[in-house]
């Protein structure tokens, strides 16, 4: 319990030092993202007005400290300002639209790419040297290399453009109402399939690889010789032996890999015209919406505090010296 309390108040901290850089970056610009959006637009507006609307999308007029203390009160109520964009539609709202496409296309691919690699890392450490050993390390390194944005290109032209077996976009089809349906939800599934795809394809061969030089290293161990001198199944010995207690450090690289699971979502998610915070993230850019880019930023850190400190709670779940630390 103690561990937990310890790395939920590292993530608490994380958090506040995130939105502390969050709250001083626009500050730091040039200029104000209002002044800066009726400027491209060629519009001119009151003095009056234009202080107006300054204060509806968050910009008070008050000395730097009190602009920071309310900005932390309106992070930690939810209250993220209004989009310039989609005005007058919350921030919190429209992200929290996009946020369930990606943490569904994220944590998806992300169990998917973890079995799926621990499997083929297990597979390739217990039979080292031989053929299937080398085209499975091979094929990890060289996927994991891959940027994200080349394979997601790479799978549209195949199976969306030069096959067309599934579809170039969207997350279902448009023409269906949503709902909890068989014919919605088989749509999400057949729209999600190229995304996903793409993530599993980035993400698996990096898991191979730590599973595999893991398990390698456990092989030598006197528990593992004493199990084959027993005269075990080679099963038993390569799953409960030496794979069990290989998994404990590829369940800690999970953590590490959650940043490169989100980033290669929102550059998938952009590919494939895909609803979620990476698509949304994008087109708030191209639009200079600076109150959706800075909660953006702030529930992506939030998200992959949450995701870290889930896996620290699968870390105590397995390490049982933990649950006394």
């Amino acid at each position: 319990m103690a561990f937990l309390l310890r790395r939920l108040a590292f993530y608490l901290a994380a958090f506040i030092a995130a939105a502390t850089i969050n709250f001083f970056l626009p500050r730091m610009m040039p200029g104000d993202p209002i002044d800066i959006m009726f400027a491209s637009a060629g519009s001119e507006l009151s003095l009056e007005n234009l202080n107006a609307l300054k204060l509806t999308f968050g910009f008070i007029d008050a000395p730097l400290g009190e602009q920071y203390i309310a900005y932390l009160k309106s992070v930690f109520t939810g209250d993220l300002g209004r989009s310039i964009k989609y005005f007058p539609l919350p921030v919190t709202e429209l992200l929290g639209r996009a946020l369930i496409w990606t943490v569904g296309l994220m944590g998806i691919a992300t169990l998917l790419s973890f079995a799926l690699g621990t499997f083929l890392g297990v597979m390739a450490a217990w039979r080292r040297g031989t053929l299937f050993d080398s085209v499975v390390s091979l094929s990890a390194i060289f996927s994991s290399s891959v940027p994200a944005v080349v394979v997601s290109l790479i799978v549209l032209f195949v199976f969306g453009y030069t096959l067309e077996w599934f579809p170039n976009g969207y997350a279902a089809d448009p023409m269906l109402d949503p709902g909890l349906n068989w014919g919605y939800i088989s749509s999400v599934i057949y729209h999600g399939t190229l995304p996903m795809l793409t993530l599993v394809i980035v993400l698996t061969g990096g898991f191979a690889v730590t599973m595999r030089n893991n398990m390698i290293n456990l092989l030598g161990e006197d528990y593992i010789v004493m199990g084959r001198a027993k005269g075990l199944p080679d099963g038993n010995v390569m799953i409960w032996y030496a794979a069990r207690n290989a998994l404990l450090p590829t369940v800690s690289s999970l953590a590490i890999a959650i940043g490169t699971v989100l980033g290669g979502s929102l550059v998938t998610e952009v590919v494939f015209n895909y609803p979620g915070l990476g698509n949304t993230l994008y087109q708030a850019i191209l639009a200079r919406d600076y109150p959706v880019i800075q909660g953006q930023l702030l529930i992506m850190t939030a998200a992959m505090l949450v995701a870290n400190f889930i896996v620290d709670l699968s870390y105590v779940l397995l390490d049982p010296r933990l649950k006394r630390a």
